[in-house]
């Protein structure tokens, strides 16, 4: 708990064995956490036993699998329904720390913001911990051009470390988008949509062979995706084009 506030960290797991009981201690080392929720897309490691051996851990699997977007569909959906009022999603592959949580909790907690997010960016932490420079170059370029047309001044889009109020998560309409990687971005796009403040904190990172990672070819397709979410998030605020993620009776 924060000031009598739920805290309920969500790990969209696959493939995450090798790393999700460290990352688990970690979390709960922090002393603030209420509950962690699992949900395995079909994992073909032992991801699913290693987590169900976990003390305070909901386990859940897809019967199928839905990508990364949609496992995250399901992780925001179940921390609401575990009545959840500040919801964390770190990665279970132990890439970001989980020693920002209260720092990430007490920023949404005192309402401050809606929204945190953990950047590689600020503090020079993605070449440091070892981001190859292409993806690097690639970050820096995407979030340029979407900062000019989501007017916002973020460091990065692309964390997979994010901390929501419940508030917010009840507004947005995240069923509507992409159940692959740009999920992440369209999210973010909806914050700012809504009129929120996304808030950074620097995040030391760590990049190794098991932390989790898309491919070049992914990634291309991640970086239009990215592209096309920025621009349809600018012609729908000039009233050119009506979008399903960015709908105009929701807005803040």
């Amino acid at each position: 708990m924060y000031k009598g506030q739920k805290i309920v960290v969500v790990m969209p797991a696959y493939n995450a064995a090798q790393t999700l009981r460290k990352t688990y201690d970690e979390v709960m080392a922090q002393d603030i956490v209420d509950l962690i929720i699992v949900v395995d897309d079909q994992s073909r490691d032992e991801t699913v036993i290693i987590a169900k051996s976990l003390p305070n851990t909901r386990v859940y699997s897809h019967e199928r699998n839905r990508g990364y977007g949609g496992n995250q569909k399901s992780c925001y959906r179940l921390a609401m329904e575990a009545g959840g009022d500040i919801i964390i999603m770190i990665h279970p592959d132990y890439q970001y720390t989980p020693k920002l949580i209260p720092a990430m909790a007490s920023m949404i907690g005192n309402k401050l913001y809606h929204c945190v997010l953990g950047s590689r960016i600020l503090g020079g932490y993605a070449i440091k911990g070892g981001m190859p420079i292409w993806r690097y170059v690639a970050n820096r370029v995407l979030t340029l051009i979407e900062n000019i047309l989501l007017r916002a001044k973020l460091s990065e889009y692309h964390t997979g470390y994010r901390a929501f109020s419940r508030h917010l998560l009840e507004r947005l309409p995240i069923e509507a988008n992409s159940d692959d990687f740009v999920f992440d971005n369209q999210m973010l796009a909806q914050v700012l949509w809504f009129g929120y403040t996304i808030a950074e904190v620097s995040c030391p990172t760590k990049y190794f062979t098991d932390a989790s990672s898309i491919n070049f070819s992914r990634s291309i397709k991640y970086g239009f995706g990215c592209l096309q979410t920025a621009l349809t998030f600018r012609l729908a605020k000039m009233g050119l084009i009506t979008s399903m993620i960015f709908p105009d009776n929701l807005k803040h």
